[in-house]
């Protein structure tokens, strides 16, 4: 079984993919944060994983190229194959069938 991380950890982490591919794409912490419309001190935060908000997170995975993140994050909701079953009514028996009659 997998263990969980804490809150904490995760920020750290998401930080250092963030520092990853802002320097694989040669772009410093202030080019980073002019392109993304935000703070330096926004992006220097969520590098270090010192907490930033959702709005400066998303503004930075774009200029990153890296909206596919949010989508893991935010799949598209459907509901799954046994909740269709809770709330469907109670199964209903086939008709008996017929007896077939000859035809003259």
């Amino acid at each position: 079984m997998p263990v969980m991380r804490a809150s904490d950890e995760w920020e750290v982490e998401l930080g250092r993919q963030i520092r990853s591919l802002r320097l694989r794409q040669d772009l410093d912490q202030q080019q980073l944060a002019d392109q993304a419309g935000i703070a330096l001190n926004a992006v220097k935060n969520l590098e270090r994983g010192k907490g930033a908000t959702l709005r400066s997170l998303i503004q930075v995975l774009r200029v990153l190229n890296r909206v596919d993140w949010l989508r893991a994050l935010a799949p598209p909701v459907s509901i799954s194959p046994v909740q269709m079953l809770k709330t469907k009514g109670p199964r209903q028996r086939a008709s008996p069938r017929q007896p077939k009659t000859k035809k003259s």
